[in-house]
C-alpha cells in the first residue's frame, strides 16, 4: 500500500530525525568513551560513565526504537518496498542488529556507572571493558554512517524478488543488482554476526 504525500512525509521526517538523532547521539556516546577511557581525572572518569547511562538509556535507545519502525512504514508504505532493493534490505538488517547489540552493550555500561558510583575507577582499572566500549561506539558509529549513505545514494540493485515483482507489474526485464552491492551487504552482514557470535561466547563485552 502506498502512503499518501502527507503521510509519506511525516513518516520521513520522523526517521530521518530519529536516524540522524541516533547517529549524532552514538557520536557523543563515543566522545565520552574515549575521555572514560584515556583521561587521569577521577571526576572526568566518573561523570563520563555517568553521562554513557543517561545518554544511552534515555537518547540511544529510544531512537534506535524509534527509527526502526519508522523505516519500516518508510519502505513498506512507498514505491520501495523492504524486499525489493539490496540497499533498503541492507540498511534494514544494520538497524536491527544495530539495536540488538545496543541493548546488549547496556548491560555492562551499566555495569561501569555502577563502579564509578560506589568507588573510585583507578586509571588501568577494568581497561579492556573501557577500551572494548570505545571500539563498539566507534564500530557502531561506522555502521550507522553506512545506513545513512545508503539512504543517499541509493545503489541500484535489485533482488531477486524485486526482479520478479517488477516483471509482473511492467512485463520487462530488471535490471541486474550490482555486484558491488551485494558484496558490501554479505560482507558487513558477516561482520556483525561475528561481532555477535563474540560476545554471545563470552569474547566480547559480556566476557570482562
Amino acid at each position: 500500500m502506498i502512503m499518501t504525500s502527507s503521510l509519506r512525509k511525516f513518516a520521513l521526517t520522523g526517521h530521518v530525525t530519529s536516524s540522524v538523532g541516533w547517529l549524532g547521539a552514538v557520536a557523543g556516546f563515543l566522545a565520552l568513551a574515549i575521555a572514560g577511557l584515556a583521561s587521569e581525572d577521577v571526576q572526568m572518569v566518573r561523570a563520563a560513565y555517568l553521562a554513557m547511562t543517561l545518554t544511552g538509556w534515555f537518547v540511544i535507545v529510544p531512537l534506535s526504537l524509534a527509527s526502526l519502525p519508522t523505516g519500516l512504514i518508510m519502505s513498506l508504505g512507498t514505491e520501495w518496498g523492504l524486499f525489493r532493493h539490496y540497499w533498503v534490505l541492507v540498511k534494514f538488517l544494520i538497524t536491527v542488529l544495530a539495536t540488538i547489540l545496543l541493548l546488549m552493550h547496556m548491560q555492562p555500561v551499566g555495569h561501569l556507572a555502577r563502579v564509578v558510583a560506589e568507588t573510585t575507577l583507578a586509571h588501568g582499572e577494568l581497561a579492556g571493558l573501557r577500551l572494548q566500549l570505545v571500539a563498539d561506539a566507534g564500530a557502531a558509529l561506522v555502521a550507522l554512517g553506512v545506513a545513512a549513505a545508503l539512504s543517499v545514494y541509493k545503489p541500484r540493485g535489485m533482488t531477486p524478488y524485486g526482479r520478479r515483482k517488477m516483471r509482473d507489474q511492467r512485463g520487462d526485464t530488471a535490471i541486474e543488482p550490482g555486484r558491488w552491492v551485494k558484496i558490501l551487504g554479505i560482507i558487513a552482514l558477516v561482520l556483525v554476526l561475528l561481532f555477535v557470535i563474540l560476545h554471545v561466547a563470552g569474547r566480547g563485552l559480556g566476557g570482562h
